[in-house]
């Protein structure tokens, strides 16, 4: 299904429902359809054309879903950009891209012009200094007819897997690729039309995006917009809204567990029993932490959810009857319409005990990395996918992840590319060699550690490291730990072994 028939088909189904609430802003889906065909002409009048890659470098503002469907009815590629990349990161996410055009949050508007001059940039939300208001004008120009391109396979999205400068790749996803993922997700979550999805983990990534906002608008259900996470707020939410699915990190459900043991906050003075559906990703939970958040939030409604940006991003589940019986597991299948392999070194199936790398198929997956046909051969096998982690069967078929064939730390849902940390702390002039890993964290995830080898045989501290880095990478990517050593391991070859760092110097603090 093209992404603007989408949106249109909700609109005649429902035309008067809730698509996004933001605050006290509605926007019903006839509206939404009204303000994004209006956005599509903005863009075809400043000189988008069919294929052209429209960046859009927001928070999550009714702003960035207007824009979303005015690119697609213009016919061009949406380009999400992490709002809280630094000007390199944004200056390569551009470049890559071949972004032409682009909408940015007023705040963010600085950044974006001086990451990328050349970009036509129109601000969102706020007013920026010398530009356009695409609000504005998605308010006052003349509604585009129709989509300028209904084509189901050209390409609809650009999505970064990880924002970064040293190894960049971007899935390519179209039109079919991307809504294949609504029914998929909807058969196995049970969502309808009914409903009220707290959208609070930033919308340019790829599960809130494709999964959740995008299933929602697929079945005529309700987006309820919070610009950025904060705990409190995400109560205040869900209480006020009603919300019946909300999506987060396993620091978004711990985070108001940590300000209730202060005695921050009353936990239980909040009514959060309209929830039915409480989702997380980026990393599993233990059964300490799970048992935690089953007593705190009063529920076993809880869902973990695996996926990957080259997939739609669709995997596998671990349902609530199975999340403490099988605490730290991914699942043992993939969702409905996704099909799911665990092969070793050999290419062989491995059955219970054995490890070996996840490989997923299905309708949703990627076309390519753009411009990058070697890495996309390097993870195609045939129709599969391969994931690159690496995964424990149980004697049940449960899949456990063990280990990454690429060094990605995921720090709280966001993927940080240790090779681009090291990169640029390569420059720092007391540093004579590093190793950038990550150390599992019950509450993040995982936490970036730098390891290094200092010049001056003196200790830098990781305040250090921070202040150096400020300015250059993103503030998730900064290590949050340090250690010091004489020499850092390495192989005949002379490259890093990591997995000895991670087993001699970084125990796990679960």
């Amino acid at each position: 299904m093209h992404l603007t028939a989408v949106l249109e088909r909700a609109a005649r189904s429902a035309p008067d429902t809730e698509a996004i609430v933001y605050g006290d802003e509605t926007l019903t889906y006839a509206e939404l359809l009204e303000r994004s065909r209006r956005g599509a002409t903005a863009l075809v009048e400043r000189g988008v054309r069919p294929g052209d890659r429209v960046a859009i470098m927001s928070f999550n503002t009714p702003g960035f879903t207007v824009a979303a469907f005015a690119a697609w009815f213009a016919g061009a590629v949406l380009v999400p950009v992490n709002h809280k990349l630094a000007v390199p990161e944004v200056r390569h996410a551009a470049g890559h891209s071949g972004a032409v055009l682009g909408i940015v949050a007023g705040e963010l508007a600085r950044t974006a012009t001086e990451a990328a001059p050349g970009v036509s940039w129109l601000s969102t939300e706020a007013p920026a200094e010398g530009l356009e208001d695409f609000d504005e004008l998605s308010r006052s120009c003349e509604p585009i007819a129709a989509p300028v391109d209904d084509d189901l396979d050209t390409p609809a999205q650009l999505l970064f897997t990880s924002g970064t400068t040293s190894a960049p790749k971007a899935c390519v996803h179209t039109h079919r690729t991307i809504s294949s993922a609504a029914p998929l997700l909807a058969a196995t979550l049970g969502f309808t039309s009914r409903e009220r999805f707290l959208l609070a983990m930033p919308i340019w990534h790829a599960a809130p995006l494709n999964c959740w906002f995008l299933t929602m608008m697929f079945l005529g259900a309700t987006v309820v917009l919070q610009r950025e996470y904060h705990p409190v707020e995400m109560l205040q939410n869900v209480q006020r809204h009603r919300i019946t699915a909300f999506f987060g990190a396993p620091i978004a459900y711990t985070m108001p567990l940590q300000l209730a043991r202060t005695g921050a906050i009353d936990l239980e003075s909040f009514d959060l029993s309209s929830v039915d559906t409480w989702l997380y990703g980026g990393a599993p939970l233990g059964r300490e932490v799970a048992t935690s958040l089953i007593d705190a939030y009063r529920t076993d409604r809880f869902f973990q959810v695996y996926g990957m940006s080259e997939m739609g991003p669709v995997g596998t589940a671990l349902y609530p009857e199975e999340q403490i019986a099988k605490a730290g597991s991914i699942g043992r299948g993939g969702h409905v319409g996704v099909d799911l392999r665990v092969v070793d070194l050999d290419g062989r199936d491995v059955g219970p005990g054995g490890t070996g790398e996840i490989w997923l198929r299905a309708d949703t997956r990627m076309i390519g990395y753009h411009e990058n046909p070697e890495a996309t051969d390097a993870v195609f096998a045939g129709p599969w996918f391969r994931t690159g982690d690496v995964a424990r069967m149980d004697e049940d078929g449960y899949l456990f992840i063990v280990d990454r064939l690429k060094d990605i730390i995921i720090v709280g849902g966001e993927n940080v590319h240790s090779q681009e940390v090291e990169e640029v702390l390569r420059g720092h002039p007391r540093l004579t060699d590093v190793a950038v890993v990550g150390r599992p964290d019950p509450e993040w995830g995982e936490v970036v550690v730098a390891v290094y080898v200092s010049g001056d045989d003196e200790e830098i501290t990781v305040e250090e490291l921070r202040e150096y880095l400020g300015d250059k990478l993103a503030r998730y990517k900064l290590p949050r730990e340090v250690v010091r050593v004489p020499e850092l391991p390495r192989n005949p070859s002379g490259k890093i072994t990591k997995h000895v760092i991670r087993r001699d110097l970084l125990a796990p603090r679960l």
